[in-house]
Order: structure tokens, then C-alpha cells, then sequence
């Protein structure tokens, strides 16, 4: 994602060829940048039925409905790109399980803040093949825990191929690079390996099924001097304070590259309108956490300094939130030519504003209605079925 200055005017052709690539289509409906169906991305595949990042939670998405599915990539010892939200594999396979890997549990310090647990770049593919996937939360299906493997890139790439022949339709895939400093730190740069990858699968053009994301900044502009393919900068924060604006502490104020070299800029400083003009110079997107979009507050009614428990539940969660007026985000984005797709859109009623009355198709609406290109969804059917009834 980095200096394109090609893809800022495209063609009708080229919208068209675009719109068949992702699996989008005409739709009046709703206000995206260039008047297609919004995507459903599925977040980790379908994470929200099956253990994140498999190829059997991968299969499911597509068959929910997803236009593209998302692996998250981290590299193994041995320099191979596998699917893993997070480089400490421990939350996310049975290896805190496996006696014959007990050595390997270490301390590394990952975006500046220590972790404890096994790591990817500790273990070679044959070694990660022989363990399985777990369902890292635990509100969620535990019964398939230990059944699945973890795939690599290209493995990802030919189920979307195979499952796209299967459903008629293009099936995009949308990696991230995960810490990229900090696989630059090891010796395992992941840019370059993904790159191989693309082209031997000939995805290098903006019309190729596949957009690249990442939270840092310094390696979408690698990116953007080296492919065509679109571009997303990731937009984090810590967490949302009580009257809706953004909790901004670190390790999720900015791209760890800022941290790095000491840029004093963060992650909501690349959605003001001077910064998304700036993203616009090497990306084709953002993918901004869905607060910065519409935030959701708190009430205390009787100003007591306490939330109020809007459900009588006894807990103060999102179900105690009330949804605020849009930002100005999406549509300054789509000024200047950048689509927007927000995450992560989840079902379980917790994680639901006060709003939805625990309709998670009310928050896809919401959005939808709002512009945006797309969603990352642990719950691709209801993504689709929000979007498309």
C-alpha cells in the first residue's frame, strides 16, 4: 500500500473488472465509494463457528457467503508464511499441550511490551504442521479444538481458488502482515516472501482477487514500490473511554513503526483529513477499528460516576452503550478515493451496543447505511444476510 499514484482514477472497465475480482456488484443502496455491494470479509475465516485461521473455518466462509477471507501471517523458522493472528501461538493451538515442545516456551517482547508463551519463528513448518488449532475465546465452540492444522499462505490461496470453482464465483483472499518490525527483527521480513507468493499465483495488478493490510505504515510504502495490488492501512486504539472518543495507549496508539523512529503521530492521526490525503500516496483503503466510524458512550443518568446498567444485568458492557452520531471518517475517506472497511463485526449479544437490542444485522445496517466498502465479520452469514435482504 504505499505511493500509488496510479489507481487514483479508474476506468469504468476497471471498476468492472474490480467488481467481478471481489465479488461486489451494482447496488444502489448503499453509499460505498464506487456504488458497489459493501464486501464480507470473514474475519479469520469464519472465527466465529470454527477455530480462526483453518482451512475448515476458511471453507465455511466461503460457503456463508464471504467475498474474501482474511489470514493473518506470521513466519516460521524456517521463513514460511502460516496463518496465525499473533506470532505467540500459544492462545491459538493445543502447543502449551505437547510435552515434546515444553522447551520452547520463552519470553520475547513483541511492539515493545514482553509476552510469555511459544512463538512461530521458534518452529519450523514441519514442526507447526504437527500441531492444531483451539478456539482461543471461550464464549465460543470448543468442540472442534485439536482437530485442525495450521495451513501456510499458499494453502490459503489455492481453498479460495478451489472453493470459488466450486460457487462460481471469485473468492478474494486479504492477508495481513503481522508485526512487521518485529519480523524484520528476526531476519524473517515478510513482505518480500509474501510478494513471491502473489506473483506465482499472478495476483500483482489492483484487478487481482487479493488486498494487503497491515497496522504499520513504513511496510505498505515498501509494498507500494514493489506491487499494484490494493493496499489497506489498519487503524487501531486501545479501547473506547466511557463518552465515546478513543483511548489512545501504547502499544495500540500507532503503527509500532512510528514508536520506532520516534514519529509523535497516531493512529488517529492518519484518519484526519491531512492524514487519510497522506494514506491516499501509497494505499487504496483503510480498515479502521469500527468506533473511530460511529462511537458509542456510556450513560450515567443519575451522575453517580458510574456507567449505568442500562439491561439490569448486574454487568457493564457493550449492551450498556448507546451508539453516538457518525464520524466524519468515511465520508473524508471516500473524498479522497480511499474505500473503508471497518472491523471486527461480531454476534454474541455482549459485544452489541445498547442499540441493536441484540440484532447483530441492526450494526451491520447501521454501517452499511454509513458507506462503508466493507466489513471484517467473524459471522459472514449474517454479514450477507444483513446486506443482501
Amino acid at each position: 500500500m504505499h505511493r500509488d499514484t496510479t489507481g487514483a482514477r479508474w476506468s469504468a472497465l476497471a471498476v468492472a473488472a474490480l467488481l467481478a475480482a471481489c465479488g461486489g456488484s451494482d447496488d444502489s443502496r448503499y453509499p460505498t465509494l464506487d456504488g458497489s455491494k459493501p464486501l464480507v470479509i470473514g474475519h479469520r475465516g469464519a472465527s466465529g463457528y470454527l477455530p480462526e485461521h483453518t482451512l475448515e473455518s476458511y471453507r465455511r466462509a466461503v460457503e456463508l457467503g464471504a467475498d474474501f477471507i482474511e489470514p493473518d501471517l506470521v513466519a516460521t523458522k524456517d521463513g514460511v508464511l502460516v496463518a496465525r493472528h499473533e506470532p505467540n501461538i500459544t492462545s491459538t493451538t493445543d502447543v502449551a499441550t505437547r510435552a515434546e515442545f515444553a522447551s520452547r516456551k520463552t519470553k520475547k517482547v513483541v511492539d515493545g511490551v514482553e509476552e510469555e508463551g511459544w512463538f512461530a519463528s521458534d518452529f519450523t513448518l514441519a514442526e507447526i504442521k504437527t500441531l492444531r488449532a483451539v478456539q482461543p475465546m471461550a464464549e465460543r465452540d470448543q468442540s472442534f479444538n485439536g482437530r485442525f492444522q495450521i495451513p501456510t499462505l499458499e494453502e490459503v490461496l489455492d481453498l479460495a481458488r478451489a472453493e470459488g470453482a466450486k460457487a462460481g464465483r471469485t473468492v478474494g483472499v486479504y492477508p495481513e502482515t503481522k508485526h512487521p518490525t518485529y519480523h524484520v527483527n528476526l531476519g524473517l521480513q515478510l513482505e518480500d516472501r509474501l510478494l513471491a507468493i502473489l506473483a506465482k499465483y499472478g495476483y500483482t495488478t489492483k484487478a487481482s482477487p487479493v488486498i494487503v493490510q497491515s497496522f504499520e505504515v513504513s511496510n505498505l510504502k515498501y509494498l507500494r514500490t514493489k506491487t499494484q495490488v490494493r493496499l489497506v492501512q489498519l487503524v487501531d486504539a486501545d479501547d473506547v473511554n466511557p463518552d465515546g472518543t478513543m483511548s489512545l495507549v501504547a502499544p495500540y496508539d500507532k503503527p509500532y513503526d512510528f514508536a520506532v523512529a520516534g514519529d509523535r503521530r497516531t493512529f488517529a492521526s492518519l484518519l484526519t483529513p491531512d492524514g487519510l490525503k497522506e494514506v491516499k500516496t501509497y494505499a487504496d483503503g483503510i480498515g479502521p477499528w469500527k468506533p473511530y466510524l460511529i462511537p458509542s458512550k456510556q450513560v450515567d443518568a443519575n451522575r453517580d460516576g458510574k456507567a449505568d446498567d442500562l439491561n439490569g444485568d448486574g454487568r457493564i458492557d457493550d449492551r450498556d452503550r448507546v451508539m453516538m452520531p457518525a464520524t466524519d471518517v468515511v465520508k473524508n475517506a471516500h473524498a479522497v478515493g480511499l474505500m473503508v472497511h471497518p472491523y471486527t463485526f461480531r454476534s454474541e449479544a455482549r459485544r452489541l451496543a445498547s442499540d441493536f437490542k441484540g440484532d447483530p444485522k441492526a450494526e451491520y445496517k447501521l454501517f452499511y447505511e454509513l458507506g462503508v466498502d466493507g466489513v471484517f465479520s467473524d459471522f459472514p452469514d449474517v454479514a450477507k444476510a444483513a446486506r443482501d435482504n
